[in-house]
């Protein structure tokens, strides 16, 4: 269902990030995403002067590499597009980020390892979404080793994904389909 019909407006700013998950040859993943910020008319730039309509503000780069236990090996970022010279310094910063585990509390250690100073405002919150590509990415890995360890135990570990959202409420029909003995523990509770 499409969003409903707007006010008559007029397009100022475009932001595109575009996101992909890869499996290397060496066992590893790589999660990619590419920022662009551009405007629709002419804006005045500080340090570059009158910039034409669809000139990049930002054009920025970004990879993850992790395992499928969701540790970062590397992490690599770069700016082409930035509104100020010094703007591609904070680049360097994010292979910081290497040792760190996607997972609760992933964006509190990002934070702190390039936050504020360290590092760039939208690099931090393309990390955001890139945790969540990951997962995506590694998901039917992750599945397939979780039901290997299913069986080895008898089929009743509790999956991660329970409680995550709506669909994996303890209670939802997703749960009582995929997962019966966790919805009629859930009920008894």
């Amino acid at each position: 269902m499409p969003l409903s019909t707007p006010v008559d407006r007029e397009p100022m700013h475009r932001r595109g990030i575009e996101m992909h998950g890869y499996r290397r040859a060496d066992g590893l993943f790589d999660i990619e995403a590419h920022l662009l910020d551009t405007k629709f008319g002419a804006f005045e730039n500080e340090e570059k002067g009158l910039m034409p309509p669809g000139a990049p503000v930002h054009g920025m780069w970004i990879r993850l590499t992790v395992d499928d236990d969701m540790l970062i090996h590397a992490c690599e970022a770069a700016s082409d597009h930035t509104p100020y010279a010094v703007c591609p310094q904070a680049a360097p910063n994010f292979a910081r980020l290497a040792g760190l585990r996607i997972g609760p509390g992933f964006n509190r250690a990002v934070q702190e390892r390039v936050g504020g100073v360290l590092g760039c405002t939208h690099l931090r919150e393309v990390l955001a979404q890139m945790a969540t590509v990951a997962y995506q990415t590694l998901y039917p890995v992750r599945r397939e080793k979780e039901q290997a360890a299913a069986a080895a135990t008898g089929g009743r570990e509790k999956p991660r994904l329970i409680g995550t959202c709506l669909a994996y409420a303890p209670d939802s029909p997703v749960v009582r389909s995929r997962w019966p003995w966790l919805a009629a523990d859930a009920a008894a509770e």
